[in-house]
Order: structure tokens, then sequence, then C-alpha cells
């Protein structure tokens, strides 16, 4: 059976103007403003906004376009992805100078790293980013506790949840990215989900005080 192409490869192909090309970029926007605002390191909360790191991306795919054009086993959003989780990389490196612990050293992210640690993106969106004093102790210990528990899981199966739960990925994309079968993504999440759920249940305030 042939393969099927994307059907943004055809849209991008049958694309002679720039307007065109730009259309399909902002249909992808919202996905990647989530993915860099999920991705990007808390200590560079402030200092970088998500908003000019996709408008990076977008500059760059405008300069790479025919990349895409000459690919036809990859869909737009990942292609745009992978682009982005390079100048997440950048932007750890030139503001914080070091070399973070990343499951991504150990699961493929669409061929490419992501600087930051995946336990303490998923600790620090789930626990929240409050910011009254009166809270702050209480988050920052329940923030330890998760990330170390969320240490404990299964890399891939923490990758699985953050492509799943938080940047909301289809289970296709997800088994795309991280390079297994479709069915084993989906079970891989509902495991993880599961396991989430039950280690929520034994912090300060259970289930119901996270954002999940």
């Amino acid at each position: 059976m042939p393969h099927e192409r994307p059907a943004e490869f055809d849209a991008v192909s049958a694309a002679d103007d720039q307007a065109t090309w730009g259309e399909l970029l902002r249909q992808q926007e919202v996905r990647l403003h989530r993915l860099v605002a999920f991705r990007l390191d808390a200590r560079l909360r402030g200092r970088v906004d998500p908003a000019d790191v996709v408008q990076d991306v977008f500059f760059e795919a405008c300069q790479h376009r025919q990349a895409f054009v000459s690919t036809d086993d990859s869909s737009l959003y990942l292609w745009l992805r992978g682009i982005a989780a390079n100048k997440l990389l950048e932007l750890h490196r030139v503001h914080l100078g070091t070399q973070m612990r990343n499951a991504g050293r150990e699961v493929s992210l669409y061929q490419r790293q992501l600087a930051d640690d995946t336990a303490s993106a998923l600790a620090a969106q789930i626990v929240g980013y409050g910011t009254r004093a009166s809270e702050a102790a209480m988050r920052d210990e329940s923030k330890c506790r998760l990330q170390e528990a969320l240490d404990q899981l299964d890399p891939i199966d923490r990758e699985v949840l953050a492509l799943r739960h938080f940047e909301q990925l289809t289970s296709r994309e997800t088994a795309k990215v991280l390079g297994i079968e479709e069915r084993a993504a989906s079970k891989r999440y509902l495991r993880a989900l599961e396991r989430l759920r039950r280690i929520l249940e034994t912090l300060p305030g259970g289930l119901a005080a996270f954002s999940l």
C-alpha cells in the first residue's frame, strides 16, 4: 500500500505565495506556544516570552521552507516542533549555561533533544505557578515531592504523559515522536496517567489540589 502524504504536504506543495505558507504556519501557532510554555525552564519565565520563540520558529521555517516540502513522512506541526526544540535548547544553553538532566537523552524527541528535564516541567505544570507567599512553601514542597515521584517513572512513560496530556499531541503524533507503535503509545499514556493520579493522591490536598 503506497504511503499517504499528510495534507500539509500537499498544501505546501501547492502553495506558490507567502500568504498561503503564512496561513499554514498560523494554524500551528497555538500548539507551538503550548509546547514552548511547557518546556521552557522555570528560571526563564519572565525573561523569555514563548510568543517570541514561536515567531523565531516561524522565521526559520520561512527560511527553510523547502526542507518541509521535500519531506513526505512528517506533519507540518512535528517539523515545526523540531525547530522549536532546537530553539529551546539554544535558549537554555545561552541563559543557563549548563547541561541539565533531560529525559530526552534517553528517548527521542523528534530526533532532537529539548533542554529541560521532563519531570521538572511536569511537576511545575501540575503544581502551578501561583505567587502568593502563603502558598509558596507548600507549593515548592509539593513540586519537589512530585518531581521525585515522577523521576521513578519510566522515561518513555514520562514523555508520553508530557506529549499527550500537556503538549496535547495525538496518539499517532506521540508514537511518531517517540518512534514506537501507536497502540503502544496509547497503552503507555493510560498507564502513566493512572500512575500520576495515584502519585497526586498521596500529596497534600490530594488529586483535587492539582492542575490535572
